[in-house]
């Protein structure tokens, strides 16, 4: 029973945690539910003002402008729940931590939800026009361009998390770094495998076009150069390095 309970205790304790978090994204979702329709066309503006003059967006299925909004404004609801979704995992996990940790974690949840708030931004304010600029007026003669709201979402969507998760490349390193996977030193003599490895990432997570790819491959490679340089501030190697200096 000593063995049991505190197993106990630990599921309770997730289940209210994971039930919390639910009702916040549900809470959310309700409000951005109200707004859906002008979420949706705040997403589609890009889209929109590079389409030829007397075109439109289109649905091909008949439920399809009645969801579509739904899906966006669930994905909404969990993107603006992210800081307090964070807050209850924090919560759970904090109790195992050694306060040296603890100090840790929270600066990296912090900025590694920053990171894939601007990465977003990035890719709706910078990437997206002109990728899609780019599409408009790659179109064949004679071909109509009337892109379907559905499949419009998704392409925007997998933009939106690529982008996400690359603009995480700093924090990536720093843990790597600080749990001693590998170390500054190392990564800087990788440097041109990694800028490698970037376009490599770039191709798979973004549509196949070199414009997509190139800038995502771009703000990858510096964030990596960031992300060794603040590692580099707080790293052993720097440690040892100061005295002998």
């Amino acid at each position: 029973m000593n063995h049991e309970s505190p197993l106990l205790d630990h599921l309770l304790e997730l289940r209210r945690r994971i039930l919390r978090s639910v009702v916040a994204v549900i809470l959310v979702f309700i409000v951005a539910a109200i707004f859906a329709d002008e979420l949706y066309a705040w997403l589609a503006q890009p889209l929109l003002i590079n389409l030829p003059e007397g075109t439109s967006m289109i649905a091909t299925d008949v439920a399809t402008p009645f969801f579509t909004p739904f899906k966006l404004a669930f994905v909404v609801a969990i993107a603006v729940a992210v800081p307090y979704l964070l807050w209850q995992l924090w919560g759970f996990i904090a109790p195992g931590l050694y306060q040296k940790e603890r100090r840790l974690v929270w600066p990296l949840i912090l900025s590694s939800t920053l990171l894939f708030y601007i990465g977003a931004a990035f890719a709706y304010f910078v990437v997206i026009p002109i990728a899609l600029s780019f599409f408009v007026k790659a179109a064949p003669a004679g071909v109509v361009v009337a892109t379907d709201i559905a499949a419009y979402l998704d392409f925007v969507l997998t933009i939106f998390v690529a982008f996400g998760i690359a603009f995480e490349t700093p924090v990536a390193i720093i843990l790597l770094v600080w749990t001693g996977a590998t170390s500054v030193t190392a990564l800087r003599q990788k440097r041109p495998y990694i800028i490698v490895g970037a376009f490599v990432v770039g191709m798979l997570l973004t549509p196949p076009d070199v414009i997509s790819q190139t800038l995502l491959a771009i703000p990858m490679c510096l964030l990596f150069e960031l992300g060794l340089w603040i590692a580099g501030l707080y790293s052993p190697e720097a440690k040892t390095e100061q005295p002998q200096e």
